[in-house]
């Protein structure tokens, strides 16, 4: 498959009526919902991932038609196809070499331009650690390769108005704190402590969770310390997750 038509094609010829409705109420798309005005054929992931597969000989290019494209299954398609050849760049053998560096900075910026397109949670949570989040792990020519760049990067979307830019920036820290390293989630926790939305409170609570999974529970306990009180309270639950019950009822029933 090598045209971006016949992946939208493909696509919508699998389209499936019964569950294009389960996925349209199930992501909010209604009158002043998050979702509002997003629209699904009905495929399941399973189905457009085996398309975004047939479809890796698309050269990244092309690949801002799919994100243009009215159907959430076509963008998604797209940033299956986009982390897929991120993350073909970023083998032992060529991580440093410089045509990748070059070709990962390349799918990176596209990201960036194209990042009001990836407008939905889930085509957020798919990506942004994958890519974003990859990226900043990695030797960059982007800015030098200096780290002040990186973190302009982030906090250009964390202090975007757009609440998919922002998510993308506490998300794609899942991948730094894979790495061990947590100050990009404190960072951007921080950032984001007061946010007014609901899904930014359990993205928040869900970074800082996997911290205390993946870097140090003194790290959250710490960070609670200090929080807690201020958090909203979903954040403040989805943080504490993996505490014992007793330790979740002692954070729970702080003023």
């Amino acid at each position: 498959m090598k045209q971006t038509k016949e992946i939208i094609e493909c696509l919508e010829a699998a389209r499936n009526e019964e569950q294009r409705c389960i996925l349209m109420r199930f992501f909010k798309t209604g009158p002043g919902e998050y979702g509002e005005g997003d629209e699904f054929l009905g495929l399941k992931v399973p189905q457009t991932r085996e398309i975004a597969k047939a479809a890796m000989d698309v050269p990244v290019c092309e690949v801002p038609e799919l994100l243009m494209s009215r159907w959430h299954e076509v963008r998604l398609c797209g940033l299956m196809i986009m982390v897929a050849k991120f993350e073909k760049l970023t083998t032992k053998r060529n991580i440093r070499e410089a045509e990748a560096t070059a070709k990962r900075d390349e799918i990176l910026t596209l990201y960036l331009r194209y990042a009001r397109r990836v407008n939905n949670w889930d085509l957020v949570d798919l990506s942004a650690p994958k890519i974003l989040g990859h990226w900043l792990l990695l030797p960059t020519a982007l800015g030098n390769g200096r780290n002040e760049y990186k973190l302009h990067v982030v906090d250009k979307l964390a202090r975007s108005s757009n609440l998919w830019e922002q998510r993308m920036s506490i998300v794609c820290t899942w991948k730094t704190l894979q790495q061990g390293d947590p100050s990009w989630c404190l960072r951007y926790a921080e950032m984001h402590l007061h946010h007014s939305h609901d899904l930014m409170h359990k993205a928040v609570g869900w970074m800082l969770r996997e911290m205390g999974k993946r870097c140090s529970m003194e790290l959250l306990r710490e960070f609670l310390r200090h929080h807690a009180k201020e958090m909203p309270r979903t954040m403040l639950r989805y943080a504490i997750e993996k505490m014992s019950e007793r330790e979740r009822k002692q954070w729970m029933a702080r003023p």
